[in-house]
């Protein structure tokens, strides 16, 4: 695939310097969803449902993710409940070894248990973006359902500018409230991850990585990586920013033809310690952007001056093989990825 070499425009991502006047606002709809527009339209959707009326209910809101929408906002381009690995959803987090003192939760399929919504703790928009902040509970075990972690997530929707449509910064900050904490797992299973909708095309799923000969289950430390996928016969394409303050020996999973990819970030905190994450999504319509692209873009985020490194381009892992069926939405999901 023929990366596109497209020119960065100045001050791409400087939100206090927006290229254009655009009018940010929310809509709000109570105990379901909280949408982010532009103009009018819907570039975002932060589900915040957690219903516990029945075994049906409680899989579809067991956590809150953020759907991100095509530039006419007209729907999503990622994945709800339901399909192929129901727990994957939008732009989401967890691990499913999450030790808090002497227990062991599993926060990434959400066994017995849930990431919970509780309320916002700021929102703005003005011209030159949106931003807020909701307040996520991590729930443990039983009919208790003991809180493990407070975690303050906050979104922020910066100018479309150059290639990419949309922008996002996500800012997690993880409290340990019960005891010392350790965030484990694998990079198949654990971190901040992205999930483009059920219906893509899996042959054409591709991924960029920023060093020469890239084996993506091995490498340590990439500072952005990226896809791009096909869905309903256009072409998207996400870089993945993970900003230098995050904990190092971090792995990615960034292979699969289904598209799910992110950070898995593994560490320890102890109790009443906070452990913040920053990552910046980049989100275009078409071919992958130039590594000169997104190694400004990656700069410009962390305040750092490194060169364009040697990239590595290859298909998804299984890409070209036909798509799989369909999984029907179900109470509990039938596999672990």
């Amino acid at each position: 695939m023929k990366l596109h070499h497209l020119p960065f425009l100045a001050g791409l991502l400087a939100c206090s310097s927006p290229l254009f006047s655009a009018e940010y606002s929310f809509k709000d709809t109570p105990a379901k969803h909280l949408d982010i527009l532009r103009d009018g339209k819907v570039i975002a959707r932060w589900m915040t449902a957690y219903d516990i009326s029945s075994k049906e209910q409680i899989h579809d809101t067991y956590k809150p993710f953020l759907h991100v929408f095509d530039a006419e906002g007209g729907g999503p381009i990622t994945k709800g409940p339901g399909g192929d690995f129901t727990h994957h959803r939008g732009i989401f987090e967890g691990w499913n070894k999450l030790v808090v003192g002497d227990k062991t939760y599993d926060r990434w399929h959400m066994k017995d248990g849930a990431q919970v919504h509780v309320k916002y703790l700021n929102q703005s928009a003005t011209a030159d973006g949106a931003t807020f902040t909701s307040l996520v509970r991590w729930q443990g075990k039983g009919e208790a359902a003991e809180p493990v972690l407070e975690d303050e997530r906050t979104f922020k929707f910066l100018p479309p500018s150059g290639q990419f449509y949309s922008i996002i910064d996500v800012t997690t900050k993880l409290k340990a409230i019960a005891g010392d904490t350790t965030f484990d797992g694998d990079p198949e299973h654990a971190g901040l991850q992205f999930r483009p909708a059920q219906e893509v095309d899996r042959s054409k799923t591709a991924y960029l990585y920023p060093v020469a000969k890239a084996d993506a289950h091995k490498d340590l430390d990439y500072p952005w990586f990226a896809e791009t996928y096909s869905l309903n016969g256009k072409s998207y394409s996400v870089v993945y920013l993970n900003h230098a303050s995050n904990p190092t020996g971090t792995r990615i999973s960034a292979y699969r033809d289904y598209g799910r990819f992110g950070a898995f970030f593994k560490t320890s905190i102890k109790k009443d310690e906070t452990l913040t994450l920053q990552v910046r999504f980049l989100i275009a319509e078409g071919g992958l952007p130039s590594a000169e692209v997104i190694q400004k873009a990656w700069n410009e985020y962390t305040g750092k001056s490194a060169p364009t490194p040697e990239v590595t381009q290859k298909p998804a892992e299984g890409a070209g093989k036909p798509a799989a069926p369909k999984a029907k939405t179900a109470p509990a999901p039938t596999k672990s990825n």
